[in-house]
């Protein structure tokens, strides 16, 4: 059961208090979006807490911290590092990996239809299957005809999810996400919110589910 602390009146913490979904912000890019986005079902579950999938882009985040590629290839040190927990990590997850032949790869696109994914309620299925393609299959999801048959091969119309994200009217959520994102004092990925809290990084996932499942807990706290 998760901890909560009791306050010296033996009520629960004021941010306690309407707390019942997690926001999973994840760039297809990320590494480590890949660890968290392949556990964050089954453990969200578990505590009964629901899962809102938020896709937006790193790159306009890095870009204003003055970088023009990813830290890991800026700085090779910290690169040799994250490989080496990447395999690391997929093993202890049971997760399979491949060091992709190009990274960053674009996620502009699958970014796109993943919002069409959130609309339509098919979003977690394709995230899952694009970070496998990405990390796990070395394909490249940059192509419109890879995520095509991503999308077949979930039972969507492949071609006809793409036309309406990529349409004039759609394309711009992206950019309105990646702006939220930014507003919300994001910096990485992934990132959990859970009410006016971040958590960053794989390995704040399991504190941000117990935090947003402090409401459950609030009443026996108050009856304590």
């Amino acid at each position: 059961m998760a901890s909560i602390r009791i306050s010296q009146h033996g009520k629960a913490p004021r941010a306690a208090v309407h707390r019942a979904s997690i926001e999973v912000w994840f760039d297809f890019a990320s590494t480590y979006s890949y660890l968290a986005t392949a556990r964050v079902e089954d453990i969200a579950r578990a505590g009964g807490v629901v899962v809102l999938w938020k896709p937006f882009l790193l790159g306009p985040i890095f870009q204003k911290q003055g970088w023009n590629d990813s830290p890991f290839n800026l700085y090779p040190a910290k690169g040799k590092y994250m490989w080496r927990e990447m395999e690391r990590s997929c093993a202890r997850y049971g997760l399979p990996f491949r060091r992709p032949s190009v990274f960053p790869r674009s996620s502009v696109r699958a970014a796109r239809v993943a919002l069409v994914g959130v609309d339509e309620e098919w979003c977690g299925p394709f995230v899952h299957a694009v970070f496998q393609a990405n990390f796990a299959e070395d394909r490249d999801i940059t192509s419109a005809d890879e995520l095509a048959a991503v999308l077949d091969g979930l039972g969507q119309p492949g071609r006809e999810v793409l036309a309406r994200a990529e349409s004039p009217e759609h394309r711009p959520r992206l950019r309105e996400q990646t702006a939220r994102a930014e507003a919300l004092g994001i910096f990485g990925a992934p990132t959990f919110v859970v009410g006016d809290e971040l958590f960053w990084g794989n390995d704040r996932l399991e504190e941000a589910i117990e935090w947003a499942r402090l409401p459950e807990l609030a009443p026996l706290a108050e009856r304590a």
